[in-house]
């Protein structure tokens, strides 16, 4: 649905140019929710601009919904603007203007009749639970429902593509989880595909299929979670299930990640049970991640590593993934 192919984008003179963007190719598939994780300046912003051509790239191409638009003219690249919508952090909305109006802006700028305007604008304030609050003005409204004022602007024209470029970094946590829920359920009722950036882990962790970490204006790994966690080295899955400091010892560590159904068994038990080994547990996180119940154990047994060769070869041979997080001696 959304593929970006070798992007590149500079600011700044040609004596101290800034890359925003080098050299990104991104790919997002049709009905998926995929977060773009990365520090603050890694490239996020410049990055979910450049889908919609916000930002022209200097070099590379961007394909929305089997359309190259960095190949379309301007006129017909407004044309394909109109299946993607875009959500934005600090709301965006007319103070002048009611939460309907706000809305019905959308509509107005690309010639909708003012009937279709009304009876659209009612659809959406229902699907974003804002029905009884079409006549009040942003003043009166509360961050959360400016939010969502937001996005049923930018779902008003039906687009296939919803971009969200930090949508709930100026929310509260319980109003956080109440959008993206909400972004959750656009995605499975309307089938939008969603491009979200973020530098909340807990966000990824919360609602996408799929992720990308950025850093430098580059991307460093990106793929469906539950393929991410089975992937030894992968900065997103220690991320996604951060373990804590490596504690002082000689003992060798391991960490264990479970993904699905595997997280169920008792894999510890069976491990000292089996190797007659004294396991220490030094840390665990269990969440649900792209629909599968996941999660990492972080073990320490006594000894080197060549003490446990064995064990750790039981583990792998049962479908884990195993890292060596210390040798021991």
């Amino acid at each position: 649905m959304i593929t970006l192919t070798s992007v590149t984008k500079v600011f700044g003179a040609a004596t101290n140019p800034v890359r925003a963007l080098d050299g990104v190719s991104l790919a997002v598939d049709a009905g998926e929710i995929f977060g773009v994780i990365g520090q603050s300046g890694a490239g996020k912003s410049t990055l979910i601009r450049t889908v919609n051509l916000l930002e022209r790239p200097d070099s590379g191409s961007v394909s929305v919904a089997d359309r190259e638009l960095t190949a379309l003219s301007d006129r017909d690249l407004l044309h394909a603007r109109r299946e993607i919508g875009m959500v934005f952090q600090q709301f965006n909305l007319l103070d002048s203007r009611t939460v309907r109006g706000n809305v019905e802006l959308a509509l107005e700028v690309v010639g909708v009749g003012r009937r279709e305007r009304a009876s659209r604008t009612n659809e959406i304030l229902e699907l974003v639970g804002l029905e009884n609050k079409a006549n009040q003005y942003p003043a009166q409204l509360s961050g959360g429902q400016k939010q969502r004022v937001g996005i049923a602007r930018a779902l008003a024209s039906r687009p296939r593509v919803l971009l969200s470029d930090e949508a709930t970094s100026a929310l509260d946590p319980e109003t956080t989880h109440s959008i993206l829920q909400l972004l959750k359920s656009l995605n499975r009722d309307l089938g939008l595909t969603i491009l979200l950036i973020t530098h909340e882990m807990d966000v990824v962790k919360s609602i996408c299929d799929s992720a990308a970490l950025m850093s430098g204006g580059r991307i460093l790994e990106q793929g469906r979670l539950v393929d991410l966690l089975a992937q030894p080295g992968s900065q997103l899955a220690r991320g996604l299930f951060p373990l804590g400091e490596l504690p002082d010892g000689n003992s060798t560590v391991i960490d264990v990640t479970f993904v699905g159904l595997s997280s169920a068994r008792p894999v510890v038990a069976r491990l000292a049970r089996t190797h007659q080994l004294d396991v220490g547990l030094l840390g665990a996180a269990m969440e649900t991640i792209g629909g599968a119940q996941s999660g990492r154990t972080r073990l320490e047994l006594p000894g080197t590593i060549d003490a446990h060769t064995a064990a750790i070869s039981d583990l792998r041979a049962q479908g884990l993934v195993v890292e060596i997080v210390r040798s021991g001696r």
